[in-house]
């Protein structure tokens, strides 16, 4: 399995604000903090929060923060929130892609029978399980 970069990032993102759960991040810190283009943990972040994952709050007083403790955000949820309904395999696109196997492959439920697996191993820990603490 290959994440996305994207969903990386929402991995990191994550992780770093577990690490301090009452704390608010600028996006610009977590910017910083993870050294990514603001651009980019923008949309990561909006993602988040559409997901529930997390909550922001804009102005003086504002900033992003977990919407729920980290131990009850599931790894492999995060996954499946941010990866969506990217496909693993051309196949499983839907419009099935191109490949001319498709109608007779015995590969197909194999694959997602381990994309499943993925997702239920990665469903095992919490966000807790693997908040990340910064030095100071």
């Amino acid at each position: 399995m290959r994440l996305s970069l994207f969903t990386d990032l929402g991995l990191r993102v994550l992780m770093r604000m577990a690490g301090e759960p009452k704390a608010k991040f600028s996006a610009r810190t977590l910017a910083t903090d993870l050294n990514v283009s603001h651009h980019h943990l923008t949309k990561v972040v909006g993602a988040l929060s559409s997901a529930g994952f997390l909550q922001s709050r804009r102005g003086h007083r504002g900033g992003v923060s977990l919407a729920v403790p980290a131990s009850t955000i599931l790894l492999g949820d995060v996954v499946r929130a941010l990866e969506g309904s990217t496909p693993i395999v051309e196949c499983f696109r839907l419009d099935g892609g191109s490949c001319t196997l498709s109608p007779n492959c015995l590969l197909q439920g194999r694959l997602a029978r381990a994309h499943e697996r993925f997702i239920d191993e990665l469903n095992t820990a919490t966000l807790n399980d693997v908040a990340y603490i910064a030095s100071s």
